[in-house]
């Protein structure tokens, strides 16, 4: 009897039937006061991108509050989701519009969470997204001030307009982003 090789992709090419959300890249609707633009590029370890990722947010309103049961402060009501969803497009892109969250009041700068999903990885991969105008903020963040800051600078979003950021999502190899252990 012969073993069986099983595939090594633990996302693709299944991750269309029941993982992609036509809206849910809009975290808030177009036209909303403060939105902003996150967009960037998912690449492997060759820089190549990886054009069958998933790109999950998770942050806070603009308050620095979730409108969940398990923020220590209690559910806020405001019926503002703070959940996006975003597959990458055959050249690694993603966007997801939103707004800037404000602090927790933690001691943790405005940030938003990710999460990473694609071929080769067993596992889901944790980042954050960091502001750029946040200076101060980001200066006293324990998480970003624990790291190398050229290690911390792959978690700070970069400027590209009005309303626009690009964070780009390096997997591994030279550059690559800061991943946290969950």
């Amino acid at each position: 009897m012969s073993e069986l090789l099983t595939p090594s992709q633990t996302v693709g090419p299944f991750l269309s039937l029941g993982l992609t959300w036509l809206e849910g890249h809009l975290v808030v609707p177009p036209g909303s006061p403060g939105a902003i633009r996150i967009s960037g590029v998912l690449t492997d370890g060759a820089g190549e991108p990886v054009g069958d990722g998933l790109v999950e947010t998770w942050q806070a309103d603009a308050e620095g509050r979730f409108d969940h049961p398990d923020d220590p402060r209690g559910a806020t009501g405001s019926g503002f989701r703070g959940f996006g969803r975003c597959a990458t497009d055959p050249e690694g892109r993603f966007e997801i519009l939103t707004i800037k969250p404000g602090p927790l009041g933690d001691g943790q700068a405005p940030h938003i969470d990710v999460t990473v999903l694609a071929r080769g990885l067993l596992d889901r991969v944790v980042t954050r997204i960091y502001f750029p105008d946040e200076a101060t903020a980001n200066a006293a963040d324990p998480l970003l001030a624990s790291l190398p800051q050229e290690r911390a600078a792959t978690l700070v979003a970069q400027e590209t307009g009005p309303s626009e950021l690009r964070f780009d999502i390096r997997l591994q190899g030279d550059g690559e982003t800061v991943f946290l252990a969950v």
